[in-house]
């Protein structure tokens, strides 16, 4: 359980974050290339829940065409791979025992660059829109799987080995990404650069409807299970005493993170920095504990990523910038800005 202080402090930024989750969804919403009124969309969703659907689209055509098959589905999709991502990150954070690991040392990034890459060069991509992220999301979860098997097989010293794995997998297959791009079309290598980018623009029901219980019941497993975390991050040999199957345990935690972070993949692209930066935020701000840290990093990486799409595709309306641009811009700052405070400071990240 939390401790009564850091419950307090748990508390209000959980209500905070709350309240910036549901402004950050209403600007979502309303702000855009066509901006809506407050009024007009609180009446839609009123008669929305009053008479149904139809009934809402008779009276609203524009904003029924709008919210509900173009802003809403990317909304749910900022919502769905930015607490994804975070929790993701904060899961790894918290296995590593350090604050500036993510899910790419499980070499996640670079199986789903190279599952694009072959649906892009093999002409699946052009069969279905799906087949990209439905790939990529494939690469990412072998990946991770073969990387762990590989550090498995260590007698001793499991995370060391993992992270050599992963660095060591994603060293090969980056290299075979580039070498499948050099034989790629002009046109194949513009899609897979633009895929790289990360984003949710053109978003539909379709993209998101499938990774969506995915991301929900691996969520909802990682915040049941964030007492292991604590546990593990005292040691593995007090873990054991505890009566822990480390091994075990690591696996299952290992595996959720590969599966929230190849989830937010097939929905957004490879995005950058928010399991990086936002669990170490937010870390900084309510300390280590992962029963606080998992649920507030999932809300705080749900509105970073509203707010970098709502900034994308606002400052520049009618054209849009990715919101994978947005994170790393934003990421960039934060952890130059980070680097420097510390250095001031004397002391280590």
């Amino acid at each position: 359980m939390i401790a009564d202080s850091s419950y307090v402090t748990y508390r209000w930024y959980a209500v905070l974050g709350g309240s910036a989750l549901i402004v950050s969804i209403w600007a979502a919403l309303t702000l855009g290339a066509v901006s809506l009124s407050v009024a007009d969309l609180f009446s839609y969703l009123k008669l929305l829940v009053l008479e149904g659907p139809d009934s809402a689209a008779t009276h609203y055509p524009l904003i029924s065409a709008i919210v509900v098959h173009i802003r809403l589905p990317r909304v749910i999709a900022a919502i769905a791979a930015g607490s994804a991502l975070a929790l993701a990150g904060a899961c790894t954070q918290g296995l590593f025992r350090n604050p500036l690991a993510s899910p790419d040392v499980l070499g996640v990034s670079a199986g789903s660059s190279f599952g694009a890459v072959i649906a892009i060069t093999t002409g699946l991509s052009l069969a279905h829109p799906l087949w990209t992220p439905v790939i990529a999301c494939l690469g990412a979860l072998i990946c991770a799987m073969f990387v762990f098997v590989l550090a498995r097989n260590s007698n001793s010293g499991q995370t060391l080995y993992l992270i050599l794995a992963g660095l060591a997998l994603s060293s090969l297959l980056g290299g075979a990404t580039l070498g499948v791009l050099l034989f790629a079309r002009q046109y194949e290598v513009s899609q897979f650069v633009f895929w790289t980018m990360g984003g949710l623009e053109g978003r539909i029901w379709e993209q998101i409807i499938w990774p969506l219980p995915v991301i929900v019941v691996a969520s909802i497993w990682l915040l049941r299970h964030a007492q292991w975390l604590n546990i593990l991050s005292i040691g593995d040999e007090a873990a054991h005493g505890l009566g822990m199957n480390v091994s075990r345990s690591r696996f299952a935690l290992l595996l959720c993170a590969s599966l929230l972070t190849a989830m937010s993949i097939a929905i957004a692209g490879p995005i950058g920095f928010i399991g990086l930066m936002v669990p170490h935020l937010v870390r900084m701000l309510t300390g280590a504990n992962h029963l606080s840290l998992l649920p507030l990093s999932a809300l705080f990486g749900a509105i970073f990523l509203l707010i970098c799409d709502l900034i994308g595709r606002y400052i520049i309306a009618p054209y849009e910038i990715k919101a994978g641009i947005i994170t790393a811009i934003l990421g960039g700052m934060y952890f130059l800005w980070l680097v420097v405070s510390v250095q001031k400071q004397g002391k280590l990240l």
